[in-house]
């Protein structure tokens, strides 16, 4: 099973804000860590059910952490962030 790296940020109201690098625009929240993480695992099986249909393009692999530590970008994303490996399954059927 593929995990994804997310990274988990505290903001306004102690909301707990998820994205991922390898998923531009997938994000999500939850009003507590665990929350969050629950919530990140959905947001990954929810946008893989209508990815390439709504972006024309295959969904994306996951990079590995060492793969994102090299990528200047995920530096700036990753400050002052929790980052967290999520399981990805399978998307759910309708």
């Amino acid at each position: 099973m593929p995990h994804y790296v997310a990274l988990i940020q505290e903001g306004p109201d102690s909301v707990f804000c998820v994205s991922f690098p390898d998923l531009p625009g997938v994000v999500t929240a939850g009003d507590s860590y665990d929350e969050a993480i629950e919530e990140a695992a959905e947001a990954l099986a929810f946008a893989a059910k209508d990815w390439e249909e709504t972006t024309g393009s295959a969904f994306p692999a996951p990079r590995s952490l060492e793969e994102l530590r090299r990528d200047p970008r995920f530096a700036e994303l990753a400050e002052g962030a929790t980052v967290v490996s999520v399981a990805f399954g399978e998307p759910p059927e309708d």
